[in-house]
């Protein structure tokens, strides 16, 4: 059998000629191309690393108490422009790896390969995607707001946003866990920091207690916390009662509002609260802590109470 072919002039194996072509032209192109993509991606991720600490340190040097809207939102469009940007890089990268790596009638087969797999497995990317950029887009939160966000399959997350992409958000709960959601895998979004948010005190009272006495009790308790320097810089207006809004068998819980600048109104109602306690016990009505009784109303209770005492 004829071999001659598989050497070259000088005596060397074709084979071992072509690999050491293949070292000297297409392999120095991949390295190239790889290190250049990790070095565009370095870049990105550094410019908006940049941009979030010149965010940070503006907010720190200014008088606001909390970031505003369009900081939040400029932040959180840069994340996503940063994150596109990455994903596109990765992309050209790997079609040019690819390119030097397979032939090109390989490449073209491999292409739709690919495309048919994304056709039938990324419905779910897709629709993260999509719903990424209308959260971006409409603005329904960005970075350091405080959300509830309800889930697929009755779930629900809660936590300080730490990061928007266009395919997933990343909040910190009060515990310090970082949870991830996916955009596409949203039901409702509660924003509770969005523009401005409101302190909610409900104090449970006897049922023979001056409901009047207790109205006026709350005004004047909400007066004096808005004249406080600390929490005046926090409030809105001034914390008011809104009356009765539930009834026990033997309480009932009266309810005060106050508006505060977004994500402080978990700060102001603990301090109100105290305060909401000390001021009716100065007029000598006190707290009732009452055993909640779920799903029956007040009459029922009753008249459960009332079998009990005739047996």
């Amino acid at each position: 059998m004829n071999v001659t072919y598989l050497v070259d002039e000088l005596g060397l194996p074709v084979f071992l000629r072509q690999f050491e072509r293949w070292l000297a032209v297409e392999f120095v192109s991949i390295v190239l191309w790889i290190i250049g993509g990790v070095l565009v991606v370095r870049f990105l991720r550094w410019v908006a690393s940049r941009y979030g600490t010149h965010v940070v340190r503006q907010f720190e040097s200014s008088d606001a108490i909390v970031q505003s809207e369009d900081m939040k939102h400029r932040r959180a469009l840069v994340e996503v422009v940063t994150w596109t940007l990455v994903a596109l890089t990765a992309v050209v990268v790997l079609i040019n790896v690819l390119g030097n790596w397979i032939t090109g009638g390989s490449l073209v087969g491999l292409s739709a390969v690919v495309g048919a797999a994304l056709g039938f497995g990324a419905q779910r990317v897709v629709q993260d995607l999509l719903a990424g950029f209308f959260i971006i887009a409409e603005h329904q939160y960005g970075y350091g707001d405080v959300v509830n966000l309800s889930v697929t399959g009755g779930l629900a997350a809660e936590g300080t946003v730490e990061d928007v992409t266009l395919r997933v958000t990343r909040l910190r709960n009060t515990d310090g866990e970082l949870i991830i959601v996916p955009n596409g895998q949203m039901i409702k979004a509660t924003n509770l920091s969005k523009d401005w948010a409101r302190a909610v005190v409900d104090i449970p009272i006897p049922l023979d207690a001056d409901i009047n006495e207790v109205n006026a009790t709350l005004r004047e308790v909400g007066q004096t916390f808005f004249e406080n320097d600390k929490w005046r810089r926090l409030l809105l207006d001034a914390p008011t009662p809104l009356g009765i809004t539930n009834l026990e068998l033997d309480s009932a819980t009266v309810r005060m509002v106050a508006r505060t600048l977004p994500g402080q109104q978990f700060e102001v109602g603990r301090a109100l609260r105290g305060d909401v306690v000390y001021g009716l016990a100065r007029h000598g009505i006190f707290v009732q802590a009452v055993p909640h009784q779920v799903g029956k109303t007040v009459a029922e209770a009753a008249a459960e109470q009332g079998e009990r005492s005739d047996g």
